[in-house]
């Protein structure tokens, strides 16, 4: 019998099932073929080593249920973003604008790694995850960008609203995995490149993209999944090296990535997002993990991302910065070789 009681538990359940159900619905598409491999097989992509799926009503439950931790919204923005530019020959400048947003300035180029600026991340204006706090740089104060690189199709990393506005005011050129540009060109997006794991495209002699393999899943709704690709990106660029690892599980492509692609000065690794792990180890690295990818990967700095921004999962809104320092202690590792910084904190790295 539902009572009044119950309907505090039976109205959310019916609201987030009809919601999945309609972006399951608008994220529905027919993938492009490739040719069989490894990872793709019958119009589906996989991970290597394979991992545990949420089903469909862990998908709701994790929605309705999975983001109990204690969380702080309408934060300010501590640290105010100023463009370095005009950066020498060999200068690298990296900000973190918050969750997987960075922009990565050289003398030449600007490039945003998933840029994401709606306040809520879903396939609705109004539903999904809500902002924390405001981007650490605000739009408007966006040098002109030259490269968007897209780690994968979900919400929080695809924000087709923000990718629109780029395009319509510096017609970038966007690097994704096999399988996303489909939703670009639907939104009129033209300048898109396609990459698989390990394939690269050679921007100028002074900027090559890598698409590097992740441990990860892709899907828009609750159809549709895993019809495009993941992963992350090795960017050498005026001299410097940046890893942005996306979203990812602990697998052994970081020691792959290192064994292919050689050592970076930086690597852009996530740390929240990541409890329950009985549930989130298959797709979201800890910190503990966080760091151990750090050090297979032998980056001369880490800096953290995935976290702080928006509340996707079970821990609280200061627990990865937390955990991220006992994880580099216990690692034997000083607290200044993998960094939690502020949203809008840039890091200068000088000419080598």
């Amino acid at each position: 019998m539902i009572t009044r009681r119950n309907l505090r538990f039976y109205i959310p359940l019916s609201i987030g099932v009809g919601t999945l159900l309609i972006a399951g619905l608008i994220g529905c598409s027919s993938p492009p073929r490739y040719p069989e491999s490894d990872h793709y097989h019958q119009g589906k992509f996989s991970n290597p080593v394979p991992t545990k799926k949420m089903g469909f009503f862990g998908v709701v439950g994790h929605i309705l249920f999975g983001r109990n931790g204690k969380w702080q919204n309408h934060l300010s923005v501590e640290e105010t973003y100023k463009d370095p530019s005009p950066l020498k020959t060999g200068q690298l400048a990296v900000t973190f604008v918050g969750h997987a947003t960075t922009l990565i300035q050289t003398k030449s180029t600007a490039i945003l790694t998933d840029p994401v600026w709606s306040n809520r991340v879903g396939p609705f204006s109004w539903a999904g995850p809500m902002r924390s706090k405001p981007p650490g740089v605000p739009f408007e104060n966006l040098p002109k960008i030259d490269l968007v690189v897209i780690s994968h199709n979900h919400y929080d990393h695809l924000d087709l609203p923000t990718l629109k506005q780029l395009w319509e005011r510096d017609h970038p050129h966007f690097v994704v995995p096999l399988g996303v540009a489909d939703l670009l060109l639907r939104e009129g997006i033209q300048s898109t490149q396609e990459l698989d794991w390990w394939q690269s495209i050679r921007f100028s002699d002074e900027l090559e993209i890598v698409l590097t393999r992740t441990q990860h899943n892709s899907g828009r709704g609750i159809f549709g999944r895993d019809e495009s690709l993941w992963g992350g990106y090795f960017i050498r660029t005026d001299g410097r090296s940046v890893y942005f690892a996306g979203d990812t599980a602990y697998s052994d492509h970081f020691e792959e990535t290192y064994r292919r692609l050689g050592q970076v000065d930086v690597a852009l690794i996530p740390i929240g997002a990541y409890e329950p792990r009985e549930t989130m180890s298959a797709n979201h690295l800890n910190p503990a993990e966080a760091v151990k990818a750090f050090t297979e990967l032998r980056a001369k700095l880490g800096i953290g991302i995935h976290y702080g921004m928006f509340q996707l999962t079970a821990e609280d809104f200061d627990a990865p910065p937390r955990d991220l320092a006992v994880a580099l202690k216990n690692a034997g590792l000083s607290s200044d070789a993998f960094l939690a910084v502020k949203e809008g904190k840039t890091t200068f790295f000088p000419p080598k």
